[in-house]
């Protein structure tokens, strides 16, 4: 990641979803429609998942190195769930109490599920339905560096 684009992020700039790098690196809260109308849309039965990244900095204050912050994202089994296709959890055998997860939760999946691509700023990966083994409320819950 170029310093330029490094900036950008740390700035205090409203209209991007891209958070101080202290804090998370990307606040899906704050992604506006445009931005998630661009990325692929999941066929079938997948998801379109955002890995979490993590913070930049330990509880205890220290500041860590990029190349660790990357090698949290490569290895993150949490994500946010961006987008549905059309036939998640439509199988009445496979999910007979119905949806695991929707748009907007946050989910644990396994190590090397779904596919992964990289998008500006991080990756994205497009997993199956069934790959989704467990949702969460917070991923800090989980996450701990």
């Amino acid at each position: 990641m170029t310093e330029t684009a490094k900036a950008e992020m740390d700035a205090d700039a409203p209209s991007t979803p891209w958070v101080k790098s202290t804090d998370r690196v990307l606040d899906p809260s704050l992604i506006d429609t445009s931005l998630i109308d661009r990325m692929p849309s999941p066929t079938g039965w997948r998801l379109l998942v955002l890995p979490y990244k993590g913070k930049g900095k330990t509880e205890g204050g220290i500041y860590l190195p990029d190349q660790v912050i990357e090698q949290n994202e490569v290895s993150t089994q949490v994500g946010y769930v961006l987008k549905v296709g059309p036939l998640a959890y439509e199988d009445k055998q496979k999910f007979p109490t119905g949806l695991w997860c929707k748009k907007g939760d946050w989910v644990i999946f396994a190590r090397y599920a779904g596919s992964r691509f990289k998008i500006e700023g991080g990756e994205v990966r497009i997993l199956n339905d069934d790959e989704v083994l467990a949702k969460i409320l917070d991923p800090e819950d989980i996450l701990h560096i």
